[in-house]
């Protein structure tokens, strides 16, 4: 472990955390609220901070940076992720809307997760630039902030593919660039795209800060809110069928907008059919994003019917029962978390179903949680073939022509053993930390509920406890859970890493 390439990398974090602090400085300064001193302070300790880490790692050539080994990866992008929070909390702690250092850097790490587990009783009452804030650390953390430093560590002497890898949601990350720096602008820049246009959409129903700050929690798949009721106080069908179908395409693996984006860019008024067709044939490639696609159809038709035979919505009128049904399916399975509606009274069957899409996630490579698609496409395919191999034990199994994880690619042995190791860890996580949160004398229901949408980064607790309803937990919870959701952002092995005595050895 090159512990000084480690404390350059913090120090970045901390730099790019505390500029980007400007932002919610200008609704405080336009508001002229409380937290403008707030911001001000933290944006002061976290460059000092960034400052005194880069004293701490000494020059490029001290600290023998040409690139980064996987030891150094995983503990720069689990301190870095610490990092943030930790600095990211300043503003909430230091203006007194969350007194103690536990809801405030609890807050800061559901929103750099994009977990979007609230401990703010009253949403409402804080002021814009917090609000702003919150909304910010989901976007910062949905793509990425290590992906977002993968354009500037070149510049440090560090070859960025190591971290890419330890950092990048899914178990294949995508390099669709050859350079790195390329790749991390590229990713950006669809990601900007997205917002701006769901922006420009929800505007013309929203006021324009109300319009941004969904955005950004919208495309990052968080899930925060600038009302209490979530996506329900606007009471806007317009405004729910835009939230979900920029949902759907944030849950969507990235290389896919990559693909659509570089391909269109090349279009002239003549070719636009043969570009949209080569395009579309490109997609249906990609059989998780296929996948991804029934799983919603299916899943948001059953719910569908379930709310029109439900003695409680079935006086809903057809468009509204339609409506909820996707926007509550894909709000739990991109793992955004926004709610439009009270689904507590809805059917257990249909609460059931949606605790079932909250643990599987949206696609590797994009911006939400789970465990993502293309392993429990894996899941399904490795099943199967172990099924058939049962019934006939002598047949050589050939695997299908379609049979691919991802973008085309084969599943091959290698790929379906990772996927049925991620589900061991998972498991072992998942009821390790459900022990410990049982201690405190919780009940068995919620207890697996704060675990599960922990670290499926969903937020709040599907079917057990309302939005905002953290703030009672007991501190020491509030930690394992923020733990929980730092391990589901990385993909639990890089957290699970930060114990084993293996990884901070000297080379």
């Amino acid at each position: 472990m090159r512990f000084r390439i480690v404390a350059r990398c913090c120090a970045l974090v901390s730099g790019v955390v505390s500029l980007c602090m400007v932002f919610p400085v200008i609704w405080s300064g336009l508001d002229k609220s409380a937290d403008f001193t707030a911001f001000t302070f933290s944006i002061a300790f976290g460059l000092t901070a960034s400052y005194a880490f880069f004293r701490l790692a000494g020059s490029a050539g001290d600290a023998k940076a040409e690139s980064l080994g996987i030891r150094e990866a995983v503990a720069v992008v689990v301190l870095s992720w610490i990092t943030a929070a930790a600095i990211g909390a300043l503003p909430y702690y230091t203006s007194d809307a969350l007194p103690r250092f536990t809801d405030a850097f609890f807050e800061a790490m559901s929103g750099f997760t994009t977990t979007g587990a609230t401990v703010l009783a009253d949403v409402e009452a804080v002021p814009r630039g917090l609000l702003f804030w919150r909304a910010m650390t989901h976007w910062l953390g949905g793509m990425g902030i290590i992906v977002l430093s993968l354009a500037v560590l070149p510049f440090l002497g560090m070859s960025g593919m190591e971290l890419y890898k330890a950092e990048s949601p899914g178990p294949t990350p995508e390099k669709m660039t050859p350079r790195m720096r390329q790749t991390a602008l590229w990713l950006w820049g669809v990601y900007v795209l997205l917002t701006a246009c769901e922006t420009a959409l929800l505007s013309c129903e929203l006021d324009f800060f109300d319009a941004l700050a969904h955005s950004l929690s919208t495309i990052a798949t968080g899930g925060f809110s600038t009302k209490n009721a979530s996506i329900a106080a606007y009471n806007s069908p317009y405004v729910e069928w835009v939230a979900t179908v920029f949902m759907f395409l944030s849950g969507l693996n990235f290389s896919v907008h990559f693909l659509v984006l570089t391909n269109f860019s090349r279009f002239s008024k003549a070719g636009f059919l043969r570009v949209l067709k080569e395009t579309m044939r490109k997609i249906t490639l990609d059989s998780e994003c296929g996948f991804y696609t029934k799983v919603v159809a299916v899943s948001s038709l059953t719910v569908f019917v379930s709310l029109l035979l439900s003695p409680v919505t079935r006086f809903w009128s057809v468009e509204q029962s339609l409506r909820a049904s996707f926007f509550q399916v894909v709000s739990v399975v991109s793992t955004t978390g926004f709610v439009a509606e009270h689904h507590s009274v809805w059917l257990p069957f249909v609460r059931v179903l949606l605790i079932i899409l909250m643990l599987i996630g949206a696609c590797a490579g994009s911006t939400g949680g789970g465990i993502k698609m293309v392993r429990a496409a894996g899941a399904l395919r490795l099943f199967r073939s172990e099924t058939v191999a049962l019934l006939h034990p002598r047949a050589v199994l050939v695997e299908r022509g379609d049979g691919r994880l991802s973008n085309g690619r084969r599943s091959a042995g290698a790929a379906l053993s990772s996927t049925a190791a991620f589900f061991v860890a998972y498991i072992l996580i998942f009821f390790a930390s459900s022990l410990l949160v049982s201690l405190f004398d919780i009940d068995i229901g919620t207890v697996f509920s704060l675990v599960l949408s922990s670290m499926s980064n969903v937020g709040p607790a599907l079917g057990f406890m309302p939005p905002g309803s953290y703030a009672p937990l007991p501190w020491a919870v509030k930690w394992i859970l923020g733990f929980c959701m730092l391990a589901g952002r990385l993909e639990l092995y890089p957290a699970i890493l930060m114990f084993s005595p293996e990884t901070w050895r000297r080379r």
